[in-house]
């Protein structure tokens, strides 16, 4: 059910007031500011990135340079016309690393209201149960890491679910008094979600602005789609937009999303074509995609006439049921049953964020206080 949306006016309030954040900077970080007539980007030039599940966003966005790149008045105007809409991918913020952690959210959440969405409409989307079963059914390997936590005795199993379960629900029944819709459908990933409901929102007039740092999101950016993401370096969420990903890759998204389908995903689990004919790598499937556009363009040209040298023609032939599983697997879908409601669009109401917020920070500060029956672990470390 769909959270219900106060239409009560108010001034939005600001949870971070009386909280002190910790700060996550690195020492060997170093910034450069770039600055246009229409925007600045700070960038992270060097850092010792975490194994935390930002670090592999990072491995492609961060440390990156971007040259300085105007607006035209004419994109500027257009794009403001348009109301935002945001999609929060929650999953993610509630880890550090493999680790489930409230504090994570607790922080990234605090400064996504306070600073970055405000008073727009924030839809927040989780994973479905079993959400990785058709892609497995594809392909074994997809995301089989992740399947290590819970490879544990059946009790130590079920109480570890039982846990996470009932922080999920308690992070839904923030999201939800903040007055942020919480979808969740079963058997979907929430990237499949986001990627139906971008469609619908788009097709309703609004700009779409994705917070979540999962480099998967990366194939919807678009001049009305945009990413922000959590940058653990600069403790800020900074914005990623197609003017960004052009200057840094110099092709289109669709051209990144069959890249990846060909050189694989380690993170995913996503093998690539190289595992298969070792001469064939990111050179070879850079300047094959330059010229083709596409992966599916790739295979048809293939199929027909010499696209390459001898092995790229043989691997692209021989292996092309191979690289349209890859396709499959690493497309985000945009055909989950999910409907997008008029409610969802109403401008959010903030005035529940502060007490809220601060209530749930109480209620980790109690948590984490020790007891007389916890004090010797915490001793212990």
């Amino acid at each position: 059910m769909p959270a219900s949306i106060s239409l009560m006016l108010c001034l939005p309030a600001n949870p971070l007031l009386s909280i002190s954040n910790t700060k996550l900077r690195s020492k060997t970080t170093k910034f450069i500011t770039l600055k246009t007539n229409t925007w600045k980007i700070r960038a992270v030039i060097e850092s010792s990135f975490s194994s935390s599940v930002f670090g592999s966003f990072h491995q492609t966005v961060g440390g990156q340079v971007l040259p300085e790149r105007g607006c035209s008045e004419k994109d500027i105007v257009k794009s403001k016309n348009k109301k935002r809409v945001f999609f929060l991918d929650v999953n993610p913020l509630r880890y550090v690393g493999s680790k489930p952690s409230f504090q994570s959210f607790r922080h990234w959440v605090s400064l996504f209201f306070s600073q970055v969405s405000l008073t727009d409409p924030v839809i927040a989307v989780f994973d479905g149960e079993k959400c990785n079963e058709r892609r497995r059914q594809l392909l074994p390997s997809y995301k089989a890491h992740r399947r290590k936590f819970f490879r544990q005795p059946t009790t130590s199993r079920k109480f570890v679910r039982s846990q996470v379960g009932r922080s999920q629900q308690l992070i839904m029944d923030v999201l939800r008094k903040c007055n942020v819709p919480v979808i969740k459908i079963e058997g979907n990933e929430a990237d499949d979600v986001v990627a139906t409901l971008v469609e619908q929102v788009l097709q309703r007039g609004y700009r779409v602005v994705i917070a979540s740092p999962d480099k998967d999101f990366k194939q919807l950016i678009s001049e009305n789609v945009q990413i922000v993401l959590p940058l653990v370096e600069l403790d800020r969420w900074s914005f990623y937009t197609l003017k960004h990903y052009v200057a840094q890759y110099n092709c289109d998204p669709h051209s990144d999303l069959s890249l990846r389908c060909i050189m694989g995903d380690e993170v995913d689990g996503v093998p690539g074509i190289q595992h298969l004919v070792p001469g064939f790598g990111r050179k070879t499937a850079l300047k094959l995609l330059k010229k083709h556009g596409s992966l599916e363009n790739l295979l048809n040209a293939a199929a027909v006439r010499t696209v390459g040298r001898q092995y790229a023609q043989e691997a692209l032939t021989k292996h092309a049921d191979y690289l349209r599983r890859n396709y499959e697997v690493l497309a985000l879908r945009r055909d989950v049953d999910v409907h997008l409601q008029e409610e969802w669009l109403v401008e959010r109401d903030t005035c529940n964020d502060s007490s809220v917020l601060s209530k749930f920070f109480r209620s980790l500060e109690d948590t984490n206080k020790p007891t007389p029956e916890n004090r010797s672990s915490f001793s212990n470390g």
